[in-house]
């Protein structure tokens, strides 16, 4: 429930305050989802249309078009900049879950220019999910959000190199990954999955703990991250959830396992997305199917994604075809 005078702010709540209102109007029922969270990400943090388009795998044209027509509904309708009554919360709450997510990802691993550039979203995307768990403490995806960004931005100084280059998990220097905060998300989650309400916050962030509490890469839980996985898609089926879902089944089954469930997207807009690319590269040089991999590299290569990773994928297809036939 929102707390008392969360509507009006006091010495230190102003400038949160302002936030979460254009946040909530963002997030009116009377816009479309897609539109709600095109609008906040724009208005809120400042994300370009192509940051947002490569956010959420779609063409810039159509973010565009979805901020357009949201701002002309709110003019047209009146909408107010308020955070809602406590009534209006259940209509909103999960398109603001979602913004907060996905101002996080973009900090986490930005859109354009390299991985670590709008670090500063990655703050911001943790501070709200704290505003948020501070307005609605009864909420568990709420509290699920906040375990999940704690736990994932915890490992974010091991994530590149002195040169400023991808670290990829199994090679990361786990000393500097910020074990307070991981053993602050591990608690959120354990108290939140008591309620016996599992959402897909709760769940992600139940398998990020898992990474993050794991002594090294080999002694990682895989089999009980996969089993987290196969409940999340079947919640939540998203491209993103079935590629993160097949990295997981190949640790456990082998990459043919992975490829297996990649398959199913074949032909579907994910192959927009370079990460689904080099998934499918990485099994298929793993295989030692170093033709394919390289093909799939490739196709990597061609997707929109920040400099960091251009680079990485350039360096692994160089690998691939010295490897592969001469």
């Amino acid at each position: 429930m929102l707390t008392e005078g969360s509507a009006t702010g006091d010495d230190d709540g102003d400038s949160r305050d302002d936030r979460l209102r254009l946040l909530f109007t963002c997030c009116h029922p009377a816009l479309s989802p897609e539109s709600q969270v095109a609008l906040a990400l724009r208005t809120i943090c400042g994300l370009t249309t192509v940051d947002i388009a490569r956010v959420f795998l779609v063409p810039e044209p159509t973010i565009g078009q979805r901020i357009s027509r949201a701002k002309a509904k709110i003019a047209k309708a009146h909408i107010p900049y308020r955070v809602p009554d406590e009534h209006e919360l259940p209509d909103r709450l999960r398109p603001v879950l979602t913004t907060v997510y996905a101002v996080f990802t973009a900090g986490h691993h930005a859109p354009v220019g390299e991985l670590d550039a709008r670090l500063d979203l990655a703050d911001e995307g943790v501070r709200l999910s704290r505003v948020l768990v501070e307005l609605m403490p009864d909420e568990a995806e709420c509290v699920g959000l906040l375990a999940l960004t704690l736990a994932t931005n915890a490992r974010r100084r091991s994530r590149t190199d002195s040169a400023g280059e991808i670290v990829l998990l199994v090679d990361q220097d786990r000393s500097r990954w910020d074990h307070a905060a991981i053993a602050e998300a591990s608690a959120l989650v354990e108290s939140v999955l008591r309620r016996g309400r599992p959402g897909a916050y709760q769940m992600q962030a139940a398998i990020a703990c898992l990474h993050g509490l794991a002594p090294t890469y080999a002694e990682t839980d895989w089999p009980q991250i996969a089993e987290l996985y196969q409940l999340l898609e079947a919640r939540w089926p998203t491209p993103v959830v079935r590629v993160n879902r097949a990295v997981a089944e190949a640790e456990v089954s082998g990459p043919q396992a992975g490829l297996a469930l990649l398959a199913e997207l074949v032909g579907t807009p994910t192959e927009r997305w370079h990460l689904y690319w080099s998934t499918r590269a990485d099994f298929q040089r793993r295989l030692g199917q170093m033709e394919v991999a390289a093909d799939s590299y490739r196709q990597a290569l061609e997707c929109p994604c920040n400099d960091s990773d251009r680079r990485f994928l350039q360096r692994r297809l160089a690998e691939v075809e010295v490897l592969g036939p001469r």
